[in-house]
């Protein structure tokens, strides 16, 4: 009988404890609910900036993310259909280095082509407001690459993420609820690892990420073009962009070979002229680069021997100094000049680096093999897609 009462009695007492558990919860997200701070309108300054700017409160939104520059955009959609860079933020701080997001613990933010859909957004989040990018995609899942809880996210705090400050994701929060309550199922973020311009691109060639960052250029280009998302695929464990299959009902496989697919023609045609126009000048970036290089390493072995990094070291320090030995030049300027009395226009300095640069000028120099610069198809690569003509 006692025992009965005892387990009677201890059964009434676990029951009573989640009860009481369950309305501390309650009352916890009473209490967020209270402070409604995933409810709280945008401000008003990008109120007006929007009304500025032709687009809607409820209008669509894209998200751009660029590690190099630490920096946030949002582009919504104007009243004309195309997309406009509404408002640019710090990043407060992302995780890893530049390149992909590779396993589970590598703390390293990812790249990529993602979407948010309203499910993925988290009122309730640890850091202040959030939203979660999706990963692994279709694409990170083909390369069997892992991960979990990879957000964008307040205070400022990251293992694996991107973080902004409170205040910044209150409206970044605030504009993706007002695009889903507008109407938009999913918005789209893409994540690079800098701003994928000629000039960047030439100075990350030798990187091992390089064949990855090239691909999403292609992405990156899409939009520059047209100011409007492109839809994303997945076929050969490659990104390919608007593309839409011949045979109606065929899905693009991650992991198997692309189906026949076109691209609207006008989509094609900007695409491939803007990668060409970039290929060439990445190419003259990288032999100028190439050129300053051989140049400095000339320069170098004639005054001791000096390593190009030692170069590099030197003019950091003081970019307008001469990395070399000034008093050697000097006696080797001064001796090749007529003593005047008339005053010189330039320091001693000046005219020693000049005279010895000089000595080492590519066109002085006779068995030094020519930088000839050769544009190829820019992204070998990708699967060729048929152009659809516009009608």
């Amino acid at each position: 009988m006692i025992r009965v009462f005892q387990g009677e009695t201890g059964k009434n007492v676990k029951r009573a404890a989640a009860l009481a558990l369950a309305l501390t919860l309650a009352a916890c997200q009473g209490t967020e609910f209270g402070a409604e701070k995933h409810q709280q309108p945008v401000s008003k300054s990008l109120s007006n900036r929007m009304k500025s700017k032709d687009m809607e409160l409820k209008s669509p939104i894209m998200v751009r993310l660029f590690k190099q520059e630490s920096e946030l955009e949002i582009w919504k959609q104007t009243k004309s259909g195309q997309y406009a860079l509404l408002e640019t933020y710090e990043i407060c701080k992302w995780s890893g280095k530049l390149g992909p997001k590779f396993k589970e613990g590598d703390r390293q933010a990812p790249e990529g082509f993602y979407e948010v859909t309203p499910g993925l957004m988290n009122p309730f989040s640890s850091y202040y407001l959030a939203f979660n990018l999706g990963f692994p995609n279709k694409f990170d899942r083909a390369h069997d690459r892992t991960g979990s809880n990879l957000m964008v996210h307040g205070a400022c705090s990251s293992r694996g993420c991107y973080a902004m400050t409170d205040e910044q994701i209150a409206d970044i929060y605030s504009l993706g609820r007002d695009s889903f309550l507008g109407g938009q199922r999913k918005f789209q973020v893409q994540a690079f690892p800098f701003r994928m311009t000629p000039n960047n691109m030439a100075k990350n060639a030798s990187s091992e990420h390089y064949e990855f960052w090239r691909m999403l250029k292609r992405g990156y280009d899409h939009f520059e073009v047209t100011k409007r998302p492109p839809s994303i695929e997945v076929c050969e464990k490659e990104y390919v962009f608007n593309a839409k299959a011949d045979a109606r009902g065929t899905k693009f496989n991650a992991r198997g070979a692309c189906p026949a697919y076109t691209v609207p023609e006008h989509i094609a045609v900007a695409v491939a002229e803007k990668q060409t126009r970039d290929a060439r000048e990445t190419a003259e970036i990288q032999i100028a680069m190439e050129s300053s290089k051989r140049r400095k390493e000339k320069i170098a072995a004639f005054f001791g021997g000096a390593s190009t990094t030692d170069v590099a070291k030197a003019e950091a320090k003081a970019p307008n100094a001469t990395p070399v030995n000034v008093e050697a030049a000097k006696v080797l300027a001064l001796a090749s000049e007529e003593p005047s009395p008339a005053p010189q226009k330039a320091s001693e300095s000046e005219r020693a680096f000049s005279y010895f640069t000089s000595l080492f000028s590519n066109s002085r120099v006779g068995d030094e093999k020519k930088i000839v610069a050769e544009v190829v198809n820019p992204y070998p690569a990708a699967p060729a897609p048929r152009i659809k003509p516009q009608l």
